[in-house]
């Protein structure tokens, strides 16, 4: 190895040992004046600037080396991947599925003779198959809930918490069941089922999909009103897995309404009207979080009611005393497209008061 005063690059070419080992000390090369912070200035730059004799040279500047280069270079690789890989990789969850349009059907229920009625709304329910039916929401019982495969305990029960929510707004709320109000009832459907729910209230239609009546309950307000606002109610809510996205709720209940003609006096007859609803609501994650339900289906059992009324907007419930006129739904073709097939079916007479 070289000592102190070697220069940077190693003895010069040529250099040999002998009398000139005491110089060695003072011989530079080229390399070694480069290499030097400290440069003269020449003699006409001292008489010109009477600057001092030497100044200071800038470092030289070292380029990154190769290696460097590199590493940064796979950085910025990995970087741009890895954000890529996030945006669209191939194990992203799928979009969630739009949901189903609503299939909806309305069958009435006519009375084999007059309705009974009678003046005290209690003792028709205590002669009736209500008697020991809950009142309001509390007749809409929540299950024990247990966690699916995919889905947590306490998603599990907000699904069958907003089932139960739509029940109570869409069934039991006095506003809605006048036909006065549907936005308590809009606003816990699924966006995407927005244009449907507006259409069936704007354009109703006896097709099947476009039907108020197999959204809520609805009563025409210019022939019946409510004569007791405790609205007996009994059924069951089921919760069902049905993929790793996808949570299902059944709702099967019976609503009894005690009615009396509207504009009469508290002391007029009143009658029971019976509505059975089984409802399929389905929940994708999306759902879950906003506290809203896909409708898929609407199975709807009424009456006392005369098979020749249109329930598609309203329902005209048969009142005390009245009786089904002669007379059934127009009839239906079976080669025709578009149109939904009409029921009407017949309510037993168990199912009515003993007064």
């Amino acid at each position: 190895m070289g000592g102190l005063g070697d220069p940077p690059e190693g003895t010069p070419d040529g250099a040999s040992g002998g009398g000139e080992e005491e110089y060695r000390s003072v011989v530079f090369d080229e390399s070694f004046v480069r290499a030097a912070r400290l440069q003269e200035f020449s003699a006409q730059e001292r008489i010109a600037d009477h600057a001092p004799a030497v100044r200071r040279r800038p470092p030289l500047r070292r380029g990154l080396s190769r290696q460097v280069l590199i590493l940064v270079l796979l950085i910025a690789v990995a970087f741009g991947t890895a954000i890529y890989m996030g945006v669209r990789h191939p194990y992203q969850a799928p979009a969630a599925k739009p949901p189903e349009p609503l299939r909806m059907t309305v069958i009435p229920l006519a009375p084999q003779g007059a309705v009974p009625g009678a003046a005290d709304t209690g003792l028709l329910y205590a002669r009736s198959p209500a008697d020991q039916f809950r009142i309001g929401a509390d007749g809409i019982t929540m299950p024990a809930s247990r966690r699916t495969a995919h889905f947590s305990d306490s998603q599990v029960v907000t699904a069958l918490t907003t089932a139960k929510d739509y029940l109570v707004e869409s069934a039991l709320d006095p506003d809605v069941l006048t036909g006065g109000a549907t936005r308590p009832v809009r606003l816990l459907l699924d966006p995407q089922q927005l244009d449907q729910f507006d259409q069936s209230f704007d354009r109703p239609a006896p097709d099947g999909r476009h039907a108020p009546t197999g959204w809520l309950v609805r009563f025409d307000p210019s022939h019946a009103q409510l004569a007791d606002s405790q609205i007996r109610v009994q059924g069951t809510l089921q919760a069902a897995e049905t993929d790793a996205d996808t949570l299902e709720v059944t709702a099967d209940h019976t609503f009894v309404y005690a009615l009396r003609p509207t504009g009469s006096e508290d002391g007029a007859k009143a009658s029971l009207f019976t509505v059975r609803r089984e409802l399929h609501f389905r929940f994708d994650r999306d759902d879950l979080r906003m506290h809203q339900a896909e409708l898929v289906g609407s199975y709807v059992q009424a009456g006392p009611l005369a098979c020749a009324e249109d329930t598609t907007s309203r329902l005209r419930p048969l009142l005390a005393g009245q009786t089904a006129k002669a007379g059934g739904p127009a009839g239906t073709d079976p080669y025709a497209t578009g149109g939904a097939t009409a029921l009407c079916g017949s309510l037993s007479a168990s199912a009515q008061p003993r007064v």
